[in-house]
């Protein structure tokens, strides 16, 4: 069974840090290249960031490049999104997906909430 499951979402004031996790499961982790996403009410969902199958090059919106930074470790199948000075803005639901190079494969996970309050 196919599983991506974030975690570490959570409230945090402006200009706190906080770090999100991704754990897979149920495929080869290190055949797909992962990206973060969020979503805020109503609006589509945004691309944050992207980490290649090597954990290579990543690149990130400009929204929240110098900001956030995108890891992954093939061995333990997990992704991280570091997320520094979070602003009010940043408020969304974060998700993570998996996307196979060359194929028509991708999972999402189920999505987790960052709020960024005072």
């Amino acid at each position: 069974q196919v599983q991506l499951v974030e975690s570490g979402g959570g409230w945090v004031q402006p200009g706190g840090p906080l770090r999100l996790s991704c754990a897979a499961s149920g495929f080869t982790f290190h055949y797909y290249v992962m990206k973060c996403y969020r979503q805020t009410p109503g609006k589509e969902r945004e691309f944050i960031a992207v980490v290649p199958r090597d954990g290579g090059v990543k690149k990130y919106a400009e929204s929240v490049k110098g900001r956030f930074t995108v890891s992954r470790d093939n061995r333990r199948k997990t992704v991280s999104l570091q997320m520094n000075s979070l602003k009010f803005e940043d408020t969304a639901v974060y998700y993570c997906k998996a996307e196979a190079v060359g194929a028509n494969s991708a999972y999402w996970g189920q999505g987790t909430q960052v709020t960024v309050a005072s």
